[in-house]
């Protein structure tokens, strides 16, 4: 039988069949990504083959993964060396971030944008939590904003808590599979409480003392909203590394810099301080933000983009 993956517990998996019934899935020997190393061979939203055991209470095994369109993947942080799989094929995800309590860092924005440009997943970006900016917060919340516009990916401020922005992301949500992340506490499950109601997911309060949110999401799972639109909530991301991405494909990923790569004198133009580049004058110039070009600089410096 076919399904999809819509929940893993590390061992166990929850699959739903064509029909919508539901298995308790555990998968038949070892599945690999080629030149990657995962602690999740199966992560939710893969599409699967599953034939039910013989004997065992409604159990079923997982015998073969169909090819995946696309994934989130990062660093794990269980296993050195290996990665793990997030989410897979996707339509799109929201990345949810916010500038108080906590704050999301330009760092951890950055890497999840590059991870989502190496695989064609577009990206809207929810500034949640406005309802708690003051007016020079508001003030600089709104040129971050523009800054990201002008790349190419959108914004939406939003208040989980007064309802501001939630009909705008249910609107793009429909008829998508549409992925959620960000820090714990950024409001994620909130969030998704407001757009699907019957959900009723767990919530936590902020950590007066870190000022850093507290997990309650444990395992990554995917909901269904009605018949064509899904949504996959997953735990607060603490540091995203990057994976499988090399030196001279990192530049790419950055779509103000991928515009002027031809524009440079050599062809491995690493955009640092060769002769002839045409990115640092852009961003001399203010044509690419300072804040973009040193998130760059620094996912090339510290190497996590490396194998």
């Amino acid at each position: 039988m076919k399904g999809i993956v819509i929940k893993s517990t590390g061992s166990w998996y929850v699959v739903r069949d064509e029909n919508g019934q539901l298995h308790q899935c555990r998968l038949r020997g070892k599945f690999k990504i080629k030149g990657v190393k995962v602690s999740n061979p199966i992560a939710v939203g893969d599409r699967v083959i599953f034939e039910t055991e013989l004997q065992g209470d409604n159990t079923a095994v997982i015998t073969h993964i169909e090819p995946r369109d696309n994934y989130i993947i990062r660093k794990s942080t269980h296993k050195t060396a290996y990665s793990h799989i997030i989410a897979s094929n996707l339509d799109q995800a929201f990345l949810v971030a916010t500038l108080v309590s906590p704050r999301t860092s330009f760092g951890f924005i950055d890497r999840f944008l590059v991870t989502a440009e190496a695989y064609h997943i577009p990206v809207t970006i929810i500034y949640n939590k406005v309802d708690l900016y003051s007016e020079d917060d508001q003030a600089y919340q709104q040129k971050v904003a523009k800054m990201y516009e002008a790349i190419g990916y959108s914004s939406i401020f939003c208040s989980a808590h007064s309802g501001i922005g939630i009909d705008l992301i249910r609107e793009l949500m429909q008829d998508k599979k549409s992925l959620f992340s960000g820090h714990s506490g950024v409001g994620k499950s909130t969030l998704i409480n407001l757009l699907v109601p019957d959900l009723d997911l767990k919530t936590s309060e902020i950590s007066a003392y870190s000022d850093k949110g507290v997990h309650t999401t444990t395992f990554a799972e995917m909901y269904e909203v009605n018949p064509s639109t899904y949504i996959i909530d997953t735990p607060g991301i603490k540091e995203l590394g990057l994976v499988d991405i090399k030196e001279n494909e990192l530049a790419s990923f950055f779509p103000e810099i991928r515009k002027l790569m031809s524009d440079c004198k050599y062809n491995n133009c690493r955009h640092v301080n060769e002769p002839g580049c045409a990115v640092i004058p852009a961003v001399k110039a203010g044509n690419i933000s300072l804040t973009r070009y040193e998130s760059y600089r620094s996912m090339l410096a510290e190497g996590d983009n490396r194998k």
